[in-house]
């Protein structure tokens, strides 16, 4: 089993994402910690805990809570893609408390108690990491392993013309990961997403006519989103969040990855958020694996089958 820690700003595919962490058997998840992204903070602790009930785990793993805004920046988020990032579903948080460690505390803890054992997806913007490595120069090197999703190689954002969110959101706390020395690998925007992580009518069918707890959560979580991605043109769901947890706990599932050199443009105007991935020819030392190519195909049945799970919700949820 893999050692995990999703740090996530829980909406649509991040709920994905936590559903791998806690039905995958080749997963370990240790604890989710809470970071500002996507949208309200108190929504996305309620999306956490509505998650961990559909997967039948709630109270067994803990969530921490984190950074509540940008290291420099005030908070935006992504409300206009994601409502409030379950499709309306609301569960009675009665009992389901957070813990009193703050998340950046939880993560330096979880890393230094097995250092190089431990793997931390970071599936929102990066202030929570960044925050640990400058209150704790060892954190870095006692991470295993770093998963990213953030930034588009060399290709379109989706936020900005140029910017990916989750970069765009907090650009600061994504330059300190990137010059901190962590063995990390990312998963990007594009093209990555946008040719290999999208599920279109026919997928979403297979998935519905599961019939199981998760698939209709699944469905639901997901078909906001699904109206905004098809206003822009991408006629399927996006998943970005569950990519990266997967190709955690199965690499077999990547087909292409190469060393780049990537740092994240935090003063320009337009370009606020951009990730500047260098594929070896400038003369910068490479600090990421970037992830080039993935089997679609492979990533879809493995989802299609995790959803398969015949779990039951341990609470009632209405919407």
């Amino acid at each position: 089993m893999t050692p995990l820690v999703i740090d996530t700003d829980t909406a649509q595919d991040d709920c994905v994402a936590l559903l791998i962490g806690l039905l995958d058997p080749r997963a370990d998840l240790r604890a989710i910690t809470m970071v500002a992204g996507n949208v309200g903070f108190d929504d996305q602790v309620h999306n956490a805990f509505l998650t961990c009930n559909v997967a039948g785990r709630l109270g067994e793993v803990p969530l921490h809570l984190g950074c509540r805004q940008p290291l420099e920046r005030p908070w935006q988020g992504a409300q206009d893609v994601h409502g409030d990032g379950v499709g309306g579903l609301r569960m009675d948080l009665t009992g389901c408390a957070p813990e009193d460690e703050h998340a950046v505390d939880a993560l330096i803890r979880l890393a230094a108690e097995n250092p190089g054992e431990l793997t931390v997806v970071a599936i929102g913007p990066l202030t929570n990491i960044a925050t640990a490595v400058r209150r704790d120069p060892s954190f870095a090197r006692n991470v295993g392993g770093l998963h990213v999703m953030g930034g588009s190689n060399n290709g379109r954002g989706n936020i900005t013309a140029a910017a990916e969110f989750n970069f765009w959101v907090d650009p600061e706390a994504a330059r300190i990961v990137f010059d901190a020395g962590f063995r990390v690998t990312v998963v990007p925007w594009a093209p990555v997403t946008l040719e290999r992580a999208v599920f279109g009518p026919a997928r979403l069918d297979e998935i519905a006519a599961l019939g199981t707890p998760v698939s209709r959560f699944f469905d639901r979580i997901c078909a906001q989103t699904l109206e905004f991605d098809r206003s822009v043109g991408i006629d399927g769901t996006t998943h970005p969040d569950s990519l990266t947890a997967a190709l955690v706990l199965h690499p077999e599932l990547v087909l292409r990855s190469a060393d780049y050199h990537v740092d994240v443009e935090t003063e320009g105007r337009i370009t606020r958020g951009y990730a500047a991935m260098s594929w070896g020819v400038h003369g910068q030392a490479p600090n990421a694996t970037v992830v080039e190519d993935v089997d679609a195909p492979g990533f879809f049945g493995y989802l299609k089958d995790l959803l398969s799970t015949p779990v039951q919700p341990a609470r009632p949820f209405t919407g």
